[in-house]
């Protein structure tokens, strides 16, 4: 920050905004005249980075008719923070050369779902509010990857379907909600998903009618005549806030947060243009409408998400921390150049006024940022969803199109490799998320040979019965064994500069490598 700091941070509350810091941007509107029409369920780092700070936007051009209700489902701490701070938090951008601080106040009420149900029924039926935004993890929605349907095999869901009245899942509240709007004569509200997940609308809608319709076909077909469930596309880099980053932000801003946020200047949100009640005027502060979102985010999620795959299991295997070290490696920064230009990029549907050129450029720029540090910890979690919502479509599209994908084989074994829960040197490394302790035990059991983690086809679905993918995973994953990522990825690069087209099992020195056939 330029200015100077007061020498004891100013606690963030409403009564201290005037004592802030100058150069701490705080709200220019009424917070007071702010109409909660916007419910949140899930917050969490990214959506107040992201959705909340577009809201904020929005008032601070004197619309304050969207104001904004935050719900949580799990944790009671952030809560308990919003309370202390009178719903205000403070965002971080970190660019390049500076930093710039903001105080985001358009969070009118906080609600902890498991202490007053009633009052996120109550709060969800009211008329007042016309749009309900997710950000549930990819996960929560319960849709199996294959079958496409929603799976109520849980002990939550079958106890909100027992008792309608007091839920504990986002299904349960939505769809009483809705019943209670219906019920009552009132348009629903629209249901808008912000998680990275394939076609997000379609999930979103087919998790809440299938819940709602195991509990009342005729609510469920209201639901799917009536509801709105627009995709979207949601994009900014946003890392976890350590305690040791929350105190140097206290002392670099002069604002004492409690949980602030970190993320960087750049933001993007696009949305299917499908509303049922009403749509909030969030293109006045950038947010894009569009017909289709699908090439939007094939886009994102092929080149970003499954950039941050790629880069995290062979980072951490390599001895990294946080992307930006990776990204300081040349060899490293050529095989994620490369891995996009060549052979995610050239597979992706036409993206309506984008330069995937420039985005690439975009993306490593974005990535490199020393003063974001994000985790490489953190991007490789959940991989057993990750990896066939981003990396596997690209490798499927590109077999059956009969290009290169060598580059992509080499992230899809640096994450068999990762799942065996240590690295080169014997130190544990973090394996998180579904299915995790099953696919530790079978990387474990597989080593070098992949076909025993291939067996679990709930997440490597037909690719486990392509013969070339198989054979190129195993070529790869023992490279990985033999030598360092680095060293692998070098000797894939030279093969792919070329642009080799047929690949084959050789030996050197007893080692399985890759050797390229004649170029096409």
């Amino acid at each position: 920050m330029s200015a100077p700091t007061p020498s004891r941070p100013v606690a963030l509350r409403e009564e201290n905004l005037g004592d802030l810091p100058a150069d701490v941007a705080v709200p220019s509107y009424d917070r007071s005249a702010l109409r909660p029409a916007v419910v949140h369920i899930g917050v969490g780092g990214f959506h107040r980075a992201h959705q909340a700070v577009y809201l904020d936007d929005l008032a601070r051009t004197g619309e304050t008719g969207w104001g904004l209700v935050g719900v949580g489902l799990r944790s009671p701490e952030m809560g308990q923070v919003m309370a202390d701070q009178d719903r205000l938090y403070l965002l971080v951008e970190r660019g390049d050369d500076a930093d710039r601080a903001r105080v985001v106040g358009v969070v009118d009420r906080y609600l902890f779902a498991p202490d007053d149900p009633e009052e996120v029924l109550r709060t969800l039926a009211d008329e007042e509010t016309r749009l309900v935004t997710l950000t549930i993890t990819g996960t929560g929605y319960r849709i199996d990857p294959h079958t496409g349907e929603f799976d109520a095999d849980d002990d939550d869901v079958r106890a909100d379907l027992a008792d309608p009245a007091a839920p504990r899942t986002v299904f349960g509240f939505l769809a009483e909600a809705l019943d209670r709007r219906r019920r009552a004569g009132r348009v629903p509200f629209t249901v808008l998903s912000c998680d990275n997940v394939p076609d997000n609308g379609a999930a979103a809608r087919t998790a809440v009618a299938s819940f709602a319709r195991l509990r009342d076909p005729e609510l469920a077909d209201w639901i799917e005549a009536e509801v709105a469930f627009p995709g979207s596309m949601v994009d900014r880099i946003t890392p976890t806030t350590t305690p040791e980053e929350r105190d140097a932000i206290a002392a670099a801003t002069g604002v004492d947060d409690r949980w602030p946020v970190i993320t960087e200047p750049f933001t993007q949100w696009i949305v299917e243009d499908s509303f049922c009640n009403g749509r909030p005027p969030l293109d006045r502060v950038g947010v894009q409408f569009v017909e289709d979102v699908a090439p939007y985010k094939a886009m994102k999620t092929r080149m970003l998400n499954a950039s941050h795959c790629a880069l995290a299991y062979l980072g951490i295997l390599a001895g990294f921390s946080t992307i930006d070290e990776v990204l300081a490696d040349d060899t490293f920064r050529a095989y994620l150049e490369h891995l996009m230009d060549d052979e995610i990029a050239p597979l992706l549907p036409p993206v309506p006024g984008v330069d995937l050129e420039d985005y690439r450029r975009s993306l490593v720029r974005r990535f490199s940022n020393p003063k974001m540090g994000d985790q490489l910890g953190r991007l490789g979690r959940r991989g057993s969803t990750k990896m066939p919502d981003y990396v596997f479509p690209s490798v499927s599209a590109a077999i059956e199109a009969g290009r290169p994908h060598q580059l992509l084989l080499v992230a899809v074994a640096g994450w068999m490799r990762f799942l065996r829960g240590y690295d080169y040197a014997g130190n544990d490394v973090p394996v998180s998320g579904p299915l995790s302790e099953r696919l530790v035990e079978l990387a474990r059991e597989g080593l070098t040979e992949p076909e025993a983690l291939l067996t679990e086809r709930s997440v490597f679905g037909g690719l486990a019965d392509d013969p070339s993918f198989v054979a190129g995973v195993e070529v790869a994953l023992r490279a990985l064994e033999e030598q360092g990522p680095r060293e692998v990825i070098a000797l894939y690069l030279g093969l792919n500069v070329e642009r080799d087209l047929d690949v084959e099992l050789h030996v050197t020195d007893g080692v399985d490598v890759v050797t390229a056939g004649a170029a096409r």
